[in-house]
């Protein structure tokens, strides 16, 4: 019965509504992962000491520790995470609760193995790492609503807890005939009959028509496009059930002041499931910010800050930094000294409010023993804790200044996940890097307006300038209208190479790319083409090449200019139009068909700025370093970043307030991984 029960509260109506848009918790603070289950409680107090000494004002506890909160069916232990609380309270140290979700317990294992996972390969998970369950199974989802029930009504009044994190990197979907029989359900409730799904998904195509729905099938190989582009949706939509599962009992049981986030993870750009959609039902987002091999990319690491600040845009946590090196990569070499300071701050120029390691100290066993930490296995610092010290020390010093501001763009750049699956699904050349063309965009754009969001077509667009949309292969009628209605209301569009081929159902739309667009343009592609060698082009923007991928265009309505040509190449594209851009309302609406070299997209970018009259508020600073610039009560705050790697001078045009070191600055100087913070103050504003 008791099973019963639990399987049946899975599944029952939301017993709360979802958030209001209300505001993530108060901060800017440095924090870590905690794990006191793991250390005899005598060693609570010098592990929280030495947090409080460097300034550290945020915990993440209990997300990997399920067996600790039951340590059977029914039997929970939660004094330890209450003492733990009010511990971490005593050092001035806010908690953020992990639901421990994302590693069930061996006896859970045993006792329902139906809740295990099972992969596309058709291997079922077994117990001793964690990610065994399937995220659509109701035992699995019943069990989970109990302990995170338990957690809410102890804690969720709590004073020390300030927010909750749901699970830990959603990641693997599941195979198992619990998933294929919701997947055929969701399917049922899209289409309605399988006449309109056979329609809709060409199944003439290769005798697939289907006349059951159980004969559908599952799968990540590659198949028909409608049904993959499906299942990737139902991915998502599984994930947002699992996720609702668990914040409508926090929510039932928790203080609204407390917070439901989750820290979607993958370095950001993942596109297993649609993570815009599942962070539209959180109060907040973070992300999990690792480089891994190497060392920082200060370009795809702030792309990927705005890509997250995009789902929701709004500003953001990161949950997980590491500590100067991880233990997962192929050569897990550290972060130069003054290089982890220069990613925190980085993050927050993006839109951080708050970052956390992890995490604070080595476990003795398990599988992630080398990982960077702040406290060796005995608990004495490692040398990254006073980088990390300073790090806090400074963010508090700026603090009030950056208090209820965010960064400000007059450019977007479009990013929409049935777009990037459609092209997954059929790439026509492995040298198509969909994140790499976009990087290529987001690179250009940031240089000349020195502020970017990365968002989907969905929201707003009327709040910028500029629109670019680099492979943006899905355009529905309704994204055409609302990109129409954004040229003609004054936006200026850049659509790049392979949009506009697919419709909703990742059918090839019946115009020519850019499909629904193309009357707009007032042109349209004429063939495309995969490329082995370099093309060169030349015009308005200047001279370059054409790389990897080339389109040929044509412009048919006499006020469409062919603003760039292809030069001699591979005889198809010989003299014929690369880019075509024509006035449409009181906007303008560009097409450029071809991936560019880099010199030659940066100047194409400055010029998509300058002609839509962007790019206002930027700083001069010299090659190498970033400027992030975000906007609040207290006036404009530009973080400066030195990324490269020898000191730089800036230069400035009046004087600013230095956050950092006190005083006004008509100049800066910035060391390799150097960091300023610079204030200009609003008229009337009190001094931080």
């Amino acid at each position: 019965m008791k099973s019963l029960l639990r399987v049946l509260g899975a599944f029952l109506p939301a017993l709360a509504a979802g958030p209001a848009r209300a505001e993530p918790p108060p901060g800017l603070m440095l924090g870590s992962s905690w794990y006191p289950e793991q250390w005899p409680e005598e060693r609570w107090d010098a592990d929280l000491s030495r947090m409080q000494a460097a300034g550290l004002k945020l915990a993440r506890i209990g997300e990997f520790a399920w067996s600790s909160i039951e340590p059977a069916e029914g039997r929970y232990t939660l004094d330890w995470m209450e003492r733990a609380i009010a511990a971490a309270r005593a050092h001035g140290i806010a908690v953020v609760i992990g639901t421990p979700t994302d590693a069930p317990p061996a006896w859970l294992t045993r006792s329902h193995p139906d809740t295990l996972r099972i992969d596309a390969d058709g291997q079922r998970m077994e117990h001793g790492m964690r990610r065994q369950f399937s995220y659509s199974s109701a035992t699995y989802r019943a069990l989970c609503r109990d302990v995170v029930g338990q957690l809410a009504r102890r804690f969720g009044h709590n004073p020390g807890v300030i927010a909750w994190q749901i699970d830990n990197e959603y990641t693997e979907d599941s195979f198992d005939p619990e998933s294929r029989a919701q997947f055929h359900e969701w399917l049922r409730a899209r289409y309605g009959s399988l006449g309109e799904l056979n329609r809709r998904w060409g199944t003439a195509y290769w005798s697939e028509a289907y006349d059951a729905w159980d004969e559908i099938p599952m799968g990540t190989g590659r198949g028909n496009p409608g049904l993959m582009l499906d299942y990737k949706r139902f991915v998502t939509d599984t994930w947002r059930g699992f996720q609702k599962n668990q914040a409508d009992v926090i929510r039932r049981y928790a203080d609204p002041r407390q917070k439901i986030t989750t820290n979607l993870g993958g370095l950001g750009w993942a596109d297993r499931f649609n993570r815009r959609d599942v962070a539209a039902d959180l109060d907040f987002i973070s992300w999990d910010d690792y480089i891994g091999q190497g060392h920082l990319d200060p370009v795809r690491n702030g792309a990927t800050d705005d890509l997250v600040r995009g789902w929701r845009r709004e500003n953001f946590w990161v949950m997980e930094l590491q500590p100067a090196f991880v233990d997962w990569a192929p050569i897990s070499n550290a972060l130069d000294p003054g290089e982890t300071r220069e990613v925190v701050w980085e993050d927050i120029g993006h839109g951080a409010d708050a970052v956390a390691f992890w995490q604070w100290r080595s476990d003795l066993n398990g599988q992630e023993q080398y990982h960077g930490t702040l406290v060796g296995p005995d608990g004495e610092p490692v040398p990254l804790y006073a980088e990390a010290a300073r790090t806090a020390a400074e963010m508090a010093r700026a603090a009030a200044a950056l208090a209820g501001s965010s960064p400000r763009s007059e450019v977007a750049i479009l990013h929409d996940y049935d777009s990037r699956w459609a092209i997954d699904f059929h790439p026509q050349s492995t040298r198509y890097d969909q994140v790499g063309v976009l990087l290529d965009y987001y690179r250009g754009l940031r240089a000349a307006a020195q502020s970017v969001d990365i968002v989907d077509p969905r929201v707003r667009l009327e709040d910028y300038r500029l629109v670019a949309a680099p492979s943006l292969n899905v355009i529905s009628k309704d994204v055409a209208a609302r990109l129409e209605a954004y040229v003609r209301a004054g936006g200026h569009l850049v659509l790049g190479p392979r949009s506009g081929m697919k419709d909703a159902f990742n059918a090839l739309n019946p115009e020519r790319q850019p499909g629904p667009l193309a009357a707009d343009l007032g042109g349209r592609v004429e063939q495309f083409y995969a490329l082995l060698d370099d093309v060169p082009v030349s015009g308005e923007w200047g001279s370059g090449s054409a790389t990897i991928w080339a389109e040929e265009l044509s412009a048919r309505a006499p006020d469409a200019r062919v603003v760039l040509r292809y030069g001699a190449g591979n005889g198809w594209l010989d003299g014929r139009p690369a880019a075509v851009t024509r006035p449409l309302g009181r906007g303008t609406i560009t097409y450029l068909g071809a991936v560019l070299d880099a010199p030659l997209m940066g100047s194409a970018c400055a010029a998509w700025v300058r002609d839509a009259g962007a790019g206002g508020n930027t700083l001069a600073v010299p090659a190498g370093v970033e400027v992030c610039r975000r906007v609040g009560p207290a006036g404009e705050v530009f973080i400066l970043l030195n990324h490269g790697s020898a000191p730089a001078h800036v230069g400035l045009r009046e004087p600013l307030e230095d956050l950092l070191g006190g005083g006004a600055v008509r100049e800066v100087g910035l060391p390799r991984h150097g960091v300023a913070v610079l204030l200009r103050r609003s008229a009337g504003a009190a001094p931080p």
